[in-house]
């Protein structure tokens, strides 16, 4: 299987958070699966951080690659995805996560039952 992690759900895995569902931690850990971050949740992250609404014991970045989690870059066809997306959810940034797990054939790890309204895999962080 092939994971796209949510930005909570890769802040929970990186933190080894009990909020993460154990389906989907043993999900992430094993070793057949490839898991994905995108370069979106890093973003979303660092604005999080530069705002004061989040506080991070390190860096996502590094701690993703440290684990061998896969960094998806935004291509052109994603922000192209976005126009086929009915508007279930407006947040930005779970839009185009949305339109890459989509586009990519990814499996979508979140804790968002919004997202759950598009036509995407999802695996549950939250249990």
């Amino acid at each position: 299987m092939r994971l796209l992690l949510d930005t909570h759900a890769l802040i929970w895995s990186v933190g080894d958070s009990a909020e993460l569902a154990r389906t989907a931690r043993a999900g992430i850990v094993d070793p057949a699966n490839t898991v994905v971050v995108s370069v979106v949740s890093l973003w979303e992250a660092a604005i999080k951080e530069a705002t004061g609404k989040l506080v991070l014991r390190e860096d996502l970045g590094d701690a993703a690659a440290e684990r061998g989690f896969d960094v998806l870059p935004v291509r052109p066809e994603h922000a192209r995805a976005i126009r086929d997306l009915p508007l279930h959810h407006r947040d930005p940034f779970d839009r185009m996560l949305v339109a890459q797990a989509r586009h990519e054939g990814l499996t979508l790890v979140t804790a968002d039952r919004r997202l759950e309204a598009y036509s995407v895999a999802v695996l549950r962080a939250d249990g």
